[in-house]
C-alpha cells in the first residue's frame, strides 16, 4: 500500500512538472471580436504557433501544445485569410509574454512579472478577405534621439501617409529610436496616426546595452512590441521578421555584429517547414546581409546558413535599413546563394535620412538627404501573388520624383568640357537603362559609375563655404553612390537654353522621367 501511495505521489508530481513545462491553448475564430474564446467559437486547424524556437500546428480542434520555460513569448503565425486584433496604438496583438519573474533590473524597464502561466493561452483570429495583390508600407530607421526629432519624423513623414487607404499594414525596419528607449512610447504614438496595423523590428539602437547576453538585449523592446522574432502570412507572402543584432559582439564583447543565435536558426528552420514552397518569402531585418566597402558587418557563416534554409524557395526577398543610404544587392552562387536566380536584398532608404541633418525646409524640418544623395523617404512594396515590385517615395515630393539631375547652369559654346550631366536614380542599380537627350533629339545611353553625387556634394559644402551660420545641422560627408549615371554635354549647339530629358527604367520594368536644362553662351575672351 505504501509503495502504491508513493508511486501515486511521484506520478502526480511528474504530471505537475510536465504541466509546468508546456503551454497549451487554442487558436480560434473570434466571431464576436471580444478577444475571448466563447463556447460556440470554433478552433482553427493547421495554424502555426511558436515559442520562439519550436513551431507546431494546431489540431482539428484548433489546439496546440508547446514547451515553455521561464522566458518565452508564445505567438501565433497569422495565416492568410485572417487578421489579428490590434491595441489602441495599432500594434498587432498576436503574442503572449511569459516571464513569471519579469525582466532583469535594467536602465530601461523591461517586462513586468507575468506570474503564473494561464491554463490556456488562446489566440483569437478574425476572418478577413485578403487579396493576393496588396501593398505594404515600409519605414527605415526613424531613429529619433530627442522629442524634437520625434516631431520631425511625425510632421515630415507620418503626416504624409496619415489615413492612408488600401494598405493593410506597415513595418518599421529597426532603429525605431536612438538609444533612449523612453522614446518608444512617443514613437508608437507618432506611427499610430498612420491609421493601419503597424509591425516593428529591433535595431541596434533599440537594445538594452546594460546586458551581458544577447538574448536579454531586447527586454525593453519586448515590453513595448512583443517578440523580436516572429512571422505572419498575407496572401501568398510569408513575412519573417528577425532580430539580426548580436550584442555584445561575440568576437570581443564590445559593440554589435550582424547575425543570428542558434535558437533563432531553429525558429527559422521550424517555421519555414510550415510554408508552401511556391509562396514568396520576405525576410525583414535591420542590419543588411551585404557588407559595403568590405567592412565585416555581418557574420558570413550565418548568411550562408540562412541561404541554405532558403534554397528550396524560388521566390525570396530580404529587406534591411541601418546604413542610411539606399542600395540594391543581388546575391549569386559566388556569394553563397544556392539557386540560379540571384537573391534580391533591398537596403531601404530611411525616414530619418541623414539623421535629421541638413537645412530646414519651408516647414522647419531638416531636408536630411542621405550621404549617397538619396532623399529621405519610405517604400511601398507591391505584391501580386508571389511576385513583387517596389516604389520609393521621397518625403515631401511628388511620387514621380525618382531622380535628381545635376547639370551646369551655363557652358561655353563650342568648347569641350569635362563637366557632365549626372543622374542619381534613387531605386536604380547597375544594369538599369538610363537614357538622355537634348531638345527632343535622339536618345542616348548614360554611363553608369560609382562616384559622389555632385548634387549632394554641393549641398554639403554649402555649409563650409557660407560666411553666416545656417539653421539646421551640417550634413554628413558624401560617400560614393551605387545608383549614379553620367552623360556628356554637347557644346556645338546654338547659344541659349537647351532642355535635358532623362528616361530611366528600373528592375521592375517601370519607366521614370526627369527634366533639366543648361545654357550655352559665347566664350568670354
Amino acid at each position: 500500500m505504501i509503495k502504491i501511495i508513493v508511486f501515486a505521489i511521484i506520478s502526480v508530481l511528474s504530471l505537475n512538472l510536465y504541466a509546468q513545462k508546456n503551454v497549451t491553448g487554442y487558436v480560434f475564430e473570434d466571431s464576436n471580436q471580444n478577444g475571448k474564446k466563447d463556447r460556440r467559437e470554433k478552433g482553427i486547424s493547421e495554424v502555426a504557433v511558436t515559442n520562439g524556437r519550436e513551431v507546431v500546428q494546431t489540431n482539428t480542434e484548433g489546439k496546440y501544445e508547446l514547451p515553455i520555460g521561464e522566458d518565452n513569448i508564445i505567438s501565433v503565425i497569422k495565416p492568410s485569410g485572417y487578421k489579428v486584433g490590434k491595441n489602441e496604438d495599432n500594434l498587432p496583438q498576436f503574442f503572449y509574454i511569459h516571464k513569471p519573474k519579469g525582466s532583469p533590473n535594467l536602465k530601461f524597464n523591461g517586462v513586468e512579472a507575468t506570474g503564473k502561466l494561464p491554463k490556456s493561452v488562446d489566440f483569437p483570429l478574425i476572418s478577413s478577405e485578403e487579396k493576393e495583390d496588396f501593398t505594404a508600407l515600409i519605414f527605415g530607421d526613424p531613429q529619433p534621439y530627442t522629442q524634437q526629432e520625434i516631431d520631425y519624423f511625425a510632421k515630415g513623414v507620418v503626416a504624409e501617409v496619415e489615413g492612408i487607404e488600401n494598405v493593410p499594414f506597415g513595418l518599421s525596419l529597426g532603429d525605431l529610436v536612438g538609444n533612449d528607449l523612453d522614446l518608444f512610447n512617443p514613437y508608437i504614438k507618432a506611427v499610430k496616426k498612420v491609421g493601419i496595423p503597424w509591425y516593428n523590428l529591433l535595431g541596434n539602437h533599440d537594445i538594452n546595452f546594460d546586458v551581458e547576453n544577447d538574448i536579454l538585449s531586447d527586454e525593453t523592446y519586448e515590453a513595448h512590441f512583443g517578440p523580436a522574432n516572429y512571422a505572419f502570412n498575407y496572401g501568398k507572402v510569408h513575412f519573417l521578421i528577425l532580430d539580426d543584432v548580436l550584442y555584445p559582439d561575440p568576437r570581443d564583447g564590445k559593440g554589435y555584429w550582424g547575425g543570428f543565435r542558434e535558437d533563432q536558426f531553429e525558429f527559422i528552420e521550424n517555421n519555414l517547414k510550415q510554408v508552401p514552397k511556391d509562396h514568396l518569402i520576405v525576410i525583414a531585418m535591420h542590419i543588411p546581409l551585404s557588407e559595403p566597402d568590405g567592412v565585416d558587418t555581418f557574420r558570413d557563416k550565418d548568411r550562408d546558413r540562412l541561404f541554405q534554409l532558403l534554397k528550396e524557395f524560388p521566390n525570396t526577398l530580404s529587406l534591411s535599413a541601418h546604413t542610411h543610404i539606399q542600395r540594391q544587392d543581388f546575391f549569386g552562387k559566388e556569394e553563397g546563394w544556392q539557386q540560379d536566380k540571384p537573391h534580391h536584398h533591398y537596403n531601404v532608404g530611411t525616414t530619418s535620412g541623414d539623421w535629421y541633418s541638413g537645412k530646414l525646409d519651408e516647414n522647419n524640418i531638416p531636408v536630411s538627404t542621405m550621404r549617397d544623395g538619396t532623399p529621405k523617404g519610405y517604400a511601398f512594396i507591391n505584391f501580386d501573388g508571389n511576385e513583387y515590385s517596389i516604389d520609393y517615395k521621397v518625403a515631401g515630393k511628388p511620387a514621380a520624383y525618382q531622380m535628381e539631375v545635376f547639370s551646369p547652369k551655363v557652358v561655353a559654346k563650342g568648347r569641350s568640357t569635362r563637366a557632365g550631366i549626372y543622374v542619381n536614380f534613387f531605386m536604380g542599380t547597375e544594369g538599369d537603362e538610363v537614357l538622355y537627350r537634348f531638345d527632343d533629339g535622339d536618345w542616348n545611353e548614360m554611363q553608369y559609375l560609382e562616384e559622389y553625387d555632385p548634387s549632394y556634394v554641393e549641398m554639403v559644402y554649402e555649409w563650409d563655404l557660407t560666411e553666416e551660420l545656417m539653421h539646421g545641422r551640417r550634413s554628413s560627408n558624401p560617400i560614393k553612390t551605387e545608383h549614379l549615371w553620367r552623360g556628356d554635354i554637347p557644346t556645338k549647339l546654338e547659344t541659349g537654353e537647351h532642355t535635358i530629358e532623362i528616361k530611366a527604367t528600373d528592375m521592375f520594368g517601370k519607366t521614370h522621367a526627369a527634366r533639366s536644362s543648361y545654357r550655352l553662351a559665347e566664350p568670354v575672351e
